[in-house]
């Protein structure tokens, strides 16, 4: 369990530092990096907007991924397969929710 507990901490980690140049608009509009979609990328004035919107919604995934890892990690007598499951649907469940209200900003800036 404590590979599993290191690859979600790591990755938790790993989330939150690349959420960091996105909220600090340092990335310019590419199609690699950020929240990459026709709307963003056809316009730097969306991509910086929402890309900063999102990567504080993807910040506290991280964190929550963090938490929860480490929180799980230590509650007493959940197994390896418990474990795993529920790091997992937290961080699934909170990155699903940035990545919708990163949708709704789109269609929110869109509309103006």
């Amino acid at each position: 369990m404590q590979t599993l507990f290191y690859i979600y901490a790591g990755g938790g980690l790993l989330l939150a530092l690349l959420s960091l140049p996105l909220m600090a608009r340092k990335i310019k509009p590419n199609p690699y990096y950020g929240f990459r979609v026709s709307a963003t990328l056809e316009n730097p004035e969306i991509w910086y907007t929402v890309n900063q919107y999102f990567a504080k919604l993807q910040l506290v995934a991280a964190l929550v991924e963090i938490a929860s890892a480490i929180g799980l990690y230590y509650w007493p007598g959940i197994t390896v397969d418990a474990y795993a499951l529920s790091v997992l649907a937290v961080f699934v469940v909170t990155f699903s929710i940035a990545i919708i209200q990163g949708w709704r900003h789109i269609k929110k800036l869109e509309q103006r």
